[in-house]
Parts: structure tokens; sequence; C-alpha cells
């Protein structure tokens, strides 16, 4: 008998991992912030309310050492990614280190306007109401995406979503008529996507831009010949009502976001756990899966590719219309050209932030929305960042954090790739 042996070559232990690179980052980030913040700080004291107002009890550290220590404390949860083993704790770190960073600068912030105490309540309210469009829109992406189709167009679906619900709500007297016909306006501008996408094989992306600027046009057109010209009959809806639960409403902080909320709120949460269960726990989320993945292996065990992608770009234009709901139903009562203001771009990179995956969807338009209810905060109290700073801050974290954080997250394999049955 003839025994062979086989020999084994370990592959090489790299150096520069990604907690490395990403602690790496977050210490000299968490330097930089502990003196640029703490040098700008003064010794008056920052505040902290979990209340909705300034009124109540409150957690309150210097300036100078708040901004010093929070930054310090950042520095240390990247340096503790360094550690052997800090790759399952790399996302809770990178999440320690973000706060920290951003209460080091709220120190720094604080401590030098006029009103000195930060309504934490408030703030995360507002980060819910600014990020439901975002959700929307990302689960709107991620349905197309991750059946193969690029929905690009999701800011035509919103501007559309937008025009229909004002002109129905008003119209009907019915902010829930509206809100149906907010749908049927983001399917429509989703069929004409999915049909030159599918059917003809035209760019998606190419396709996906066109329809934007053939949306605005269109809604921006109607608006003047209808909306304009009698604005109480065709643009003055109602904003949609406030439910608040009893007891649970009271509830610090989660209370006024999850229980004295309107029905766009209760919309978005039931729209990630329907998805994410869908996507990932049903026959039909995994033929999605599978189309979006390798359609043609999907069509030899006998998927319909062709229609299930029809169908799934129908459902995402439904979700974004209920998006585009939220522009005049909620955050104004009646419509403006242009209104959407290019969300429909942000809500993709909430998209790509969040994986594919609708809890990262939610989790990043979160973030979205904090960054913009921050921003407003500080406008509010006096800030010394210029105004013209402060409105771009969402957008500078959006960017930064999609690109430093996910350069290399991988879409669907088949993902805007037209399939033709052979």
């Amino acid at each position: 008998m003839t025994v062979t042996a086989v020999a084994t070559v370990a592959e090489p232990v790299r150096f520069w991992t990604r907690p490395r690179r990403v602690g790496t980052g977050l210490v000299g980030t968490g330097l930089l912030a502990a003196v640029l913040f703490g040098s700008l700080a003064t010794g008056r004291p920052a505040s902290f309310t979990p209340a909705e107002t300034t009124a109540g009890a409150a957690v309150s550290i210097g300036g100078t050492a708040g901004a010093v220590l929070f930054g310090l404390i950042a520095a240390a949860a990247g340096a503790a990614l360094w550690l052997p083993g800090a790759r399952r704790w790399l996302w809770w770190l990178l999440a320690v280190g973000i706060v920290a960073v951003v209460i080091s600068f709220l120190c720094w912030q604080l401590s030098r306007a006029g009103q000195n105490v930060l309504p934490l309540g408030n703030v995360i309210r507002s980060s819910m109401i600014f990020a439901l469009p975002l959700i929307f829109g990302g689960l709107a992406g991620t349905i197309g995406e991750r059946s193969g189709v690029i929905n690009i167009a999701i800011e035509g679906q919103f501007i559309a979503g937008a025009f229909f619900a004002a002109l129905v709500a008003t119209v009907a007297a019915s902010v829930w008529f509206g809100i149906a016909a907010a749908m049927i306006g983001g399917v429509l501008v989703a069929a004409l996507l999915a049909l030159l996408a599918i059917r003809f094989l035209v760019d998606q992306i190419v396709v996906g831009v066109v329809l934007i600027v053939f949306a605005l046009g269109v809604t921006g057109f109607l608006f003047e010949q209808l909306m304009a010209r009698q604005p109480s009959t065709y643009n003055q809806p109602s904003r949609v009502p406030t439910w608040e639960v009893p007891v649970l409403s009271d509830i610090p902080l989660l209370g006024p976001v999850l229980f004295r909320a309107n029905v766009f709120v209760y919309l978005a949460l039931a729209a990630v756990a329907l998805t994410y269960v869908g996507l990932f726990h049903t026959r039909w989320g995994l033929r999605t899966r599978a189309v979006g993945e390798h359609p043609a292996a999907a069509d030899t065990v006998g998927v319909k590719v062709l229609g299930l992608r029809y169908g799934n770009m129908l459902l995402a234009g439904a979700v974004a219309g209920l998006g585009g709901a939220y522009f005049t139903l909620l955050a104004t009562t009646n419509f403006n050209k242009g209104m959407t203001a290019g969300l429909g771009f942000i809500a993709l990179a909430t998209m790509i932030f969040g994986r594919w995956n609708p809890v990262g969807v939610l989790l990043a338009a979160l973030f979205f929305g904090f960054s913009r209810a921050l921003a407003v905060y500080l406008g509010t109290i006096g800030s010394q960042i210029p105004s013209a700073f402060l409105n771009m801050l969402p957008y500078l974290a959006t960017i930064a954090v999609v690109a430093g954080l996910v350069g290399r997250a991988r879409p669907p394999a088949a993902d805007g790739r037209p399939y033709v049955k052979g």
C-alpha cells in the first residue's frame, strides 16, 4: 500500500485588514476631534436631555472636557480594532466611534451656541421624519436591484407620487385617496422603466435618467396649467393625521417616534419588515434573489424571469410612490416643481450603504435623517458654522460613509444586465 502525503500551503496572513484600516481611520478622526473640537470649545457646559423640549432633567458636561473626552473614546474604539479577533466587533466599535465623534462635535457646538441644550427626543423624532422618503426609496431600489433591474428613476417616481398625492387628496378631500394615487403615480413611472429596460433592452441607467426628466417635465407642466392657476381646487391637500398610543407615547426617546406618529412612519416600518421577510424567508424572495444573481439558472428551474422582474418593478414603483406622498401630505401641504430635491439619488445611496438589505436601508436612512435633523437644530440655536455648510452636512456625511465604508459592497451579480431567453 502506497501512502501519498498531501502538502497544505497556508494562506498568507494579511496585515492591512479591513478592521485595521477602519481602526486607523477612526483613531485619526478621534484624535483630530479631540484636538480640534477641544480647542474650539469653551468651558461652558453642553447639556443633553431625553425630552422633546429643552426643559427637564439634562446631562451636562463641560464643552472642552467633553469634546476631548469623546474624541479620545473614538480613538480608543479605533485602537481596539487592531486587537486579535476584532473583526467580529467591527460594526459595534465603528458605531461607538462615530457616536463619540458626533458627541465631541456637539460639545463644541453647544458650548458656544446661544442655546446649550440638545433635546434628544426632538432630534430623534425629526430624524425619523426626514428618513421616511429615503426608507421608501431605498426599499424600491432594493426590490428592483435584487431582481436585476437598476431603478435609477426613483426620483421620477417620487415626483410623480408627490404630484398625484396632492392633486387627488385635494379633489377627493381625502389623504387616503391621495396616498393611493401616489402609489399609482409611482407605478406608472416604474411601468415605463420596466417596459423600456426589460422588453426593449434599453440601457437601464440611461432610461432611468430620461424618465426622471420626463416626470419632472410633465408634473411641472401640469402644475403650471392646473395647480398654479387654481390652488384651492387642485393643490391644497390636508396633512396626514398623527396617531397617539396612550401610555406608550410617553416612553422617553422612542415613545414619541413610534407611538405618536403619522401613517407614513407605520407604513415605512411595516414595509421594511415585510420586504425583509419577503426577500429572505419566502419563495418569492428566493426567486427574486435568484433572478438577480443568475437569471439563466433560475429560468432553467421554471422561474419566469421576465414576469418576475415586471412584477417587482411595479411593486417597487408603488413603494417609491409612497415616498413621494410624504412630500405633499406630510412635509408640506402643496406640490411644487422639483420639490423632491434629488432625494431619489440619496435613496440609492442608502440602498448601497444598506447593502441591498431592508434593515440596512432603514439604518442608512436614519443616519441621513439624523444628519439633517442635527443640521436643522444647529441652525436654530445660532451655530457658528455657516448655514450653507449646515445644509450640505447630510449630503457630505452620506458621501463620506458610502465612499469610506461600503466601497467594496457587491451588488447582485446580474444587476443591470438585461436577460434574453435563449
